[in-house]
């Protein structure tokens, strides 16, 4: 049995002979203003003592000390918010449209006669749809339900301040409490919203400057935009912008589900620039490492899963989740762009904009844990630096390079210190052809190069400038369906080729899920 599935069962078991052996059917609060608050008037324009969810502060000393304090405090904590009246939010009003989410929020997506439309989220998850179905009836998801207190509820007001400073696409949510006889939400589909906190958002992140998009589109399809052709380029230094973000505010929960992207309309070179916008920032602040089995799950188990505090204690597990779009989205960037990015933004967030950013978390929950969050922002605002050279090295150290479903050539510089990759338009370019990717590999950072052939006919011109050329890094050349062809030493040591390969299919032929 694999290890990660032995810690976890191990934690669901403990949990099992500390409560419930079967799945809570009343395991989410029925309201978030508590009983003594009830019936609410209908003239009420906001409430107090509401809370994002009850549930998670019932646990003992024992519990909390084997599975962790986590957030369960803030989760109890009494905030105030306003009302939800979806004829007030903008002139014309909101008109709930479809619903959506993912195995955790539910959301509601909201129409707007004029202006931009919104988004409603339940602050409160209920992660039960990513269990397999013969699970959902047993004591796991009594565990997996209990996570959701490892995350911060109100993380997510802190972020817009801090985004904005550092050139970040970011969301605006407003915190609301939507009444439970809400004549907008009465229909079955809009019962999980009834008497609950949620966040309300334009659909549409907030742009760090005035450049309207041409358009916003998922994941699936800005991979498929670059894959088919050159013509679209990936700001790669926004993209390292909006990842050492995510670093610094511990959020782990980056895959491409987690993105969308704004397509600029093409310049005078022809070409359309892509630009990230990050979304969902529930993960922000998050802790799971405060009891014995919440650290082996953080620490041995699922190292991802990373707690926020004053150091980047697991900062190559904090990096993962966005694998697919680091490989790809910041192969052209070298290790002096990381550090200049990072020290950039260490400029960009001064101590005072930092304590006014934690001071948008409600004053119970700052009370809680305002002083301890700014502490640590602090911290790891001074050790982004070596957040970033870690991370750079984490991308060097296997660099993928690939192509496009039209034909290219790329060409291996290979010298005594160095390989240099260069990629062009069309098997047999010549001088003036534009350049489409070049960056200079060292054997120190870079154990290996994979280059990368989606379709076309593809041309792979090794060269070699020294005698005692590097033999690392070492190159592999993975052909795509097209008749490609490698040109230069045939057995030259540490370049192999394989055509119509595996790994170029994975890469390519499998686009992020969302």
């Amino acid at each position: 049995m694999p290890l990660r599935l032995r810690f976890f069962l191990l934690t669901a078991s403990t949990l099992a002979v500390l409560g419930s052996g079967c799945v809570r059917k009343q395991f989410f609060q029925a309201d978030a203003l508590p009983d003594a608050a009830l019936p609410l008037s209908t003239t009420a324009d906001t409430v107090r003592g509401a809370t994002a969810g009850r549930q998670y502060a019932r646990h003992g000393g024992l519990y909390n000390a084997l599975v962790g304090q986590h957030h369960r405090r803030t989760w109890a904590a009494p905030v105030t918010a306003p009302v939800l009246r979806l004829a007030q939010v903008q002139p014309g009003g909101l008109h709930p449209g479809k619903i959506g989410g993912g195995f955790n929020s539910t959301s509601l997506g909201l129409t707007a006669a004029n202006g931009p439309a919104y988004v409603l989220r339940t602050v409160d998850k209920d992660p039960i749809r990513a269990m397999p179905e013969w699970l959902r009836g047993t004591f796991l998801v009594n565990a997996l339900r209990d996570n959701v207190s490892s995350t911060n509820p109100y993380a997510s007001l802190v972020v817009p301040p801090l985004a904005t400073a550092v050139g970040v696409p970011r969301a605006a949510p407003r915190l609301f409490y939507v009444r439970p006889d809400d004549p907008a939400f009465q229909t079955d589909s809009l019962r999980h919203f009834r008497g609950q906190l949620a966040y309300l958002e334009e659909k549409a992140a907030v742009m760090p400057d005035a450049m309207a998009p041409a358009a916003v589109v998922n994941s699936g399809k800005v991979f498929t935009t670059m894959f088919n052709g050159p013509a679209c380029r990936l700001d790669q230094v926004a993209l390292l912008r909006a990842r050492l973000l995510d670093g610094w505010l511990g959020d782990w929960d980056r895959h491409p589900g987690q993105w969308s992207w704004a397509e600029y309309a093409k310049t005078e070179t022809d070409l359309t620039t892509v630009s990230p916008l990050p979304k969902d920032r529930d993960m922000v602040f998050y802790r799971v490492d405060d009891g014995i089995l919440g650290w082996l799950i953080g620490h041995v188990a699922l190292p991802h899963w990373a707690t926020f505090g004053p150091r980047y204690r697991q900062a190559s597990g904090l990096m993962a989740s966005g694998h697919y779009l680091d490989r790809r989205g910041l192969n052209s960037l070298s290790r002096a762009q990381f550090q200049a990015v990072a020290r950039a933004m260490q400029q960009l967030l001064p101590d005072t904009l930092i304590n006014r950013a934690v001071q948008r978390l409600p004053p119970a929950v700052f009370a809680l844990e305002g002083p301890r969050t700014i502490a640590a922002l602090q911290a790891r605002r001074a050790e982004l630096p070596a957040l970033a050279d870690l991370f750079y090295r984490l991308q060097a150290r296997r660099a993928v390079v690939g192509g496009t479903a039209q034909p290219e050539r790329f060409e291996i510089h290979r010298y005594a210190d160095s390989t240099v990759v260069n990629v062009y338009p069309g098997p047999a370019a010549g001088p003036a052809a534009p350049l489409l990717y070049h960056r200079a590999f060292f054997a120190s950072e870079t154990h290996v190069i994979q280059l990368e052939s989606l379709g076309g006919d593809d041309v792979f011109v090794v060269e070699e400038h020294a005698s005692n050329f590097a033999s690392r890094p070492k190159i592999r050349i993975y052909g795509g369906p097209g008749a490609d062809e490698l040109h230069g030493p045939q057995h030259s040591r540490g370049i192999s080729f394989q055509q119509g390969s595996a790994p170029a299919k994975a890469a390519y032929d499998k686009l992020p899920e969302e």
